[in-house]
């Protein structure tokens, strides 16, 4: 462990790297409230735009395991300048681009950037003084609960008042101002854990989760049971079971799988895909539905920034809820608030389909699906701490946000195949039953969230001597940071 005397900079470090993560939290939502504009602009559909947003996700989830990896091996400082980067240029090819695939493009190779929050957590850990690291890790996962909110409504104000092409623009600027300030300004980490790069694990895991995101973005056009949607997604099963093996072979895997199989850690990993489905498929509903013009007999008529504005309270609520949880978790059980979150958001998600002809029902039905999705969202680590060693800590929450991630992909490409698969011939616009039935699914999803929550094992290994939420710094387990996994294992 290195020595801090040399390294006071620590409040200048902690600035530069909440830049950072504040601009990877900020690409996540920015764009939501911008959907039907970006549909318009792009000559595309519900199914087309949401691809800007899973193709983000899928990025994100299987780069970062990568990326934390490689800053492990060869400097966090180094690795974290180089996610920026990515970052960045992602933002411009997206911000320059007038054509789907283009701008697709761009936010893949922003979901890179995926790895700015474990290096982060990786180099606080590495250069701060054990009294604040716990604090100022505690104040990054902040940043990333309030950027999600502020993107909401930023996107919507940039998309009225100058252009969809500007949130882009903001992204890359922040990308590369954190970039040069943290090449500059953060101290490099003496610390190294030789290893090796499980990119063959990376890619085998990202073609099994593309091939039947792409079955079900064409459902509407192929058909749900049609041979190549079905065929799509029981290719895409065949090649995750055979990353399965080939996890099982590897010496450095990208993922554990003995202890992935471990029933509490199975379950919770169940609800955590279940309950991301929910949230991220709202997140394409809720912005299509309020700026859809009134003529339409549902729609709300908002411009971009409403609509950032009726999802705000939610989101905020979100960041209340946390703490919460784990009051609730410390003295009933961590599944406890998972099984609850995962019943609130479903009704929320229930009562959206069933009532959303006005600013308020979407503004309190929202924000009652936000609170449960706050409340789950918060157990889901906890509950993955208390089910295994210190040692798998890190690497065993890492895949919980993987598939958090793959569930939210899942979830926005399933909602905007229901809404497009909506359209009338010869309408341009989703009819109000594809509305309620897109709920309805995500409110179904998020009530088996619930029973696979409540179905939970008590974790044998619940007693461990470091408390569930700590690492033995004292340090909030940073969502997953590889890095920290692999000096543990030292």
């Amino acid at each position: 462990m290195p020595t801090h005397a040399s390294r006071p900079h620590t409040a200048r470090t902690l600035l530069i790297l909440g830049v950072a993560a504040l601009a990877f939290a900020l690409g996540q939502t920015t764009l939501v409230p911008a959907f039907p504009e970006l549909a318009r602009a792009l000559d595309t559909d519900a199914s087309g735009v949401a691809w800007t947003m899973t193709g983000y996700l899928l990025a994100a989830a299987v780069c970062t395991p990568v990326v934390g990896r490689l800053g492990d091996m060869f400097g966090k400082r180094r690795l974290l300048v180089i996610a920026l980067l990515a970052f960045a240029a992602g933002s411009i090819v997206s911000a320059l681009g007038t054509v789907l695939w283009v701008v697709v493009s761009g936010r893949v190779l922003q979901g890179v950037g995926g790895g700015i929050f474990p290096l982060c957590f990786g180099i606080i850990r590495d250069e701060f003084p054990r009294d604040r690291v716990g604090r100022s890790v505690g104040l990054l996962s902040a940043l990333a609960a309030i950027g999600g909110g502020l993107g909401l409504v930023i996107g919507g104000l940039v998309v009225d008042h100058i252009s969809y092409h500007w949130i882009f623009w903001i992204g890359a600027i922040m990308g590369l101002a954190a970039a040069v300030a943290a090449q500059l300004l953060v101290p490099e980490s003496p610390i190294r854990s030789p290893g090796r790069v499980d990119v063959r694990g990376a890619f085998v895991l990202a073609v099994g989760l593309t091939l039947p995101l792409i079955g079900i973005s064409q459902a509407h056009i192929w058909g749900w049971t049609s041979a190549r949607t079905l065929g799509l997604i029981a290719s895409g099963l065949v090649v995750l079971a055979i990353w399965v093996a080939i996890e099982r072979r590897t010496e450095q895997p990208l993922a554990d799988i003995p202890t992935l199989v471990k029933p509490p850690v199975l379950m919770t990993n169940l609800a955590t895909l279940l309950v991301g489905f929910g949230m991220f498929g709202s997140f394409i509903l809720i912005p299509q539905l309020a700026e859809a013009p009134t003529s339409t007999g549902y729609g709300l008529g908002l411009d971009a920034t409403g609509a950032g504005l009726l999802m705000l309270p939610g989101s905020l609520l979100m960041l209340v809820l946390g703490p919460f949880s784990g009051i609730i978790g410390s003295r009933l059980g961590n599944k406890v608030p998972l099984a609850a979150g995962s019943l609130i958001a479903s009704l929320g998600l229930l009562l959206l389909g069933v009532a959303h002809g006005s600013a308020a029902e979407i503004l309190l039905f929202s924000a009652l699906m936000f609170c449960g999705i706050g409340l789950a969202f918060a157990a889901m680590p906890n509950l993955i701490m208390e089910a295994v060693p210190p040692a798998q800590t890190g690497e065993a929450t890492g895949f919980n946000a993987l598939v958090r991630s793959v569930g939210a992909s899942v979830g926005t490409q399933v909602t905007a195949s229901i809404l497009t698969g909506s359209i009338a011939a010869g309408a341009v616009l989703p009819s109000s039953s594809g509305y309620t039935y897109a709920f309805a699914v995500s409110a179904g999803v998020a009530a088996v969230a619930a029973l696979a929550a409540a179905a939970i094992p008590r974790a044998s290994l619940q007693a461990h001597a470091h408390a569930p939420a700590l690492d033995e710094m004292g340090a909030a387990s940073p969502l997953g940071d590889p890095a920290l996994a692999a000096e543990r294992r030292r």
